[in-house]
């Protein structure tokens, strides 16, 4: 008589483990999905002490402050010629030209280029600030929550998706303006368009202005990816109360 009972309390205990497996399998698929989701629990908790519009007004504030900063650092003289981060250098083409140059003596041309090429994305930067700025106050507060919770550069990204094209227009012309002074800049020019005929030349590198705009472009957004990852790695830097407190909650502190 008392055997059906020890099978009745063996499977009991049976279906318990296997209840127990299955929370235990379902905590590890949630934590799995949380993790892959780029945020934490507690981070999002947080986080969700402030309003979303205040998210998303920190936000604003801190971009807008890391996209001044980097124009204005890239906009004085050197801020790319002085900066191995940012400095633009002579086009692959140009590589052996300029090796050659220095072989007969001649390597003031080709540093000369190099310097022209980097003034006049000194002189093109300072056309980024308004756009930048009018890209951060059209960004809205679903952009702003994605961003916060998103990769150290989730901003940056950012402009680049919704500025890169529009600043590309407003560069060339100032670049363009700046290199037709430097004849070895249209010696290039002539030699790299031959070179794209016979499949020597990347079209993209086939005109110095567009290499140059290219590559002031990828200083500008490498610049503001630093100043927003230091923002991120450290509230303090944050100009306003609300943004220090936002990132601050984001990091935990």
């Amino acid at each position: 008589m008392r055997r059906p009972a020890l099978l009745i309390g063996m499977f009991a205990l049976s279906m318990s483990a296997s209840a127990l497996n299955l929370n235990d399998l379902k905590a590890k698929v949630d934590e799995l999905k949380q993790s892959n989701s780029g945020s934490s629990p507690s981070q999002a908790t947080d986080l969700d002490r402030f309003s979303p519009q205040e998210q998303a007004d920190s936000l604003k504030q801190a971009l807008t402050q890391g996209a001044e900063s980097a124009v204005k650092e890239l906009a004085r003289v050197d801020g790319y010629l002085g900066n191995p981060k940012v400095r633009i250098p002579m086009p692959d083409n140009l590589r052996k030209v300029d090796n050659a140059l220095r072989r007969i003596g001649l390597g003031k041309y080709a540093d000369e280029l190099v310097t022209s090429m980097n003034r006049a994305a000194e002189a093109a930067v300072p056309e980024a600030k308004a756009l930048l700025i009018a890209a951060v106050k059209s960004m809205t507060v679903t952009d702003a929550k994605n961003i916060l919770l998103g990769p150290d550069d989730a901003a940056t990204q950012f402009f680049r998706r919704n500025t890169e094209a529009a600043l590309s227009v407003k560069f060339k012309p100032i670049v363009n303006q700046s290199m037709k002074k430097v004849s070895l800049a249209q010696a290039y020019d002539r030699f790299a368009g031959k070179g794209v005929r016979l499949g020597l030349v990347k079209e993209q590198d086939a005109h110095l202005d567009d290499y140059i705009t290219r590559k002031a472009l990828d200083g500008l957004y490498l610049m503001m990816a630093e100043q927003e990852k230091a923002i991120r790695a450290n509230p303090l830097q944050a100009t306003t109360d609300l943004a220090k407190r936002v990132f601050a909650a984001i990091r935990g502190q």
